[in-house]
């Protein structure tokens, strides 16, 4: 009996590591519980997911990941100043303070302070790791097909 490979609806449980070009290390498993998932049901981004398609269990692989492929490239209509009367008072602003705020439809959107002074807040709500290069690493442990 062949193993299985990974492909929609593929449950699987692996290790993973993601990596900035520096060696930096975003996320990893490795040295805890490894991630299960169902592919498809979103708790992996498409263009991780590609990746996936077609290895089975035992395989392991690093993936280089362009930014266009990721999280895009940072827009500047994404960074913000905004009044500082916005916020509290009592608010202890720095440079990379990741502050929440609620888009139209409620929803949490994290921004980071960028810059500020006594008038103004620079907010980019850009993702983290918009126009980063990353390294996708992956250790495949089980792979079942669709039930």
């Amino acid at each position: 009996m062949t193993n299985p490979v990974i492909a929609a609806g593929s449950k699987v449980t692996m290790h993973f590591a993601l990596r900035l070009e520096s060696g930096e290390v975003v996320d990893s498993t490795f040295t805890g519980k490894p991630a299960s998932l169902v592919v498809g049901d979103g708790n992996l981004p498409d263009a991780f997911e590609g990746l996936l398609h077609g290895m089975k269990e035992g395989d392991a692989e690093t993936f280089t990941v362009l930014p266009e492929q990721a999280f895009g490239q940072p827009n500047p209509r994404n960074v913000q100043e905004l009044p500082r009367s916005q916020f509290d008072s009592e608010m202890a602003l720095s440079e990379g303070l990741v502050v929440s705020f609620a888009d139209k439809s409620g929803s949490e959107l994290p921004g980071v302070v960028t810059a500020f002074d006594d008038e103004r807040v620079t907010i980019d709500f850009n993702h983290p790791l918009a126009g980063k290069h990353l390294m996708f690493q992956v250790e495949i442990l089980e792979v079942l097909d669709p039930d």
